[in-house]
């Protein structure tokens, strides 16, 4: 199973979090990426993000460069392992083209 997460606003990132955990505890085995866009983008600033990133790295984040300009972030403000893409909208229709499957929080 491929899932992608997307989360475009701050308040969204503790459920998606949920969701994640969630669905890991049911199907371990399941490939996730998050992917991150808009106001969004501000939760790679969250402690409560640097710590589900380390505690989850079976897990894939994505970051859009896009929100990233926006927001006046750079890579160095990003958790470690987070990936930069160039726009998260594309990155999002490119993973749905591969079979992933959409959820948004």
């Amino acid at each position: 199973m491929k899932v992608v997460f997307h989360v475009d606003e701050l308040e969204k990132w503790s459920e998606a979090a949920k969701n994640i955990k969630n669905l890991l505890k049911l199907k371990p085995d399941t490939e996730i990426i998050l992917v991150v866009n808009g106001s969004g983008i501000q939760s790679y600033q969250l402690k409560a993000a640097h710590e589900f990133i380390s505690s989850y790295p079976m897990v894939s984040f994505h970051a859009c460069q896009n929100a990233l300009k926006a927001f006046h972030l750079e890579k160095s403000d990003l958790p470690q392992g987070v990936e930069i893409v160039p726009a998260g909208v594309i990155d999002l229709i490119e993973l749905q083209e591969k079979g992933y499957a959409y959820i948004k929080p």
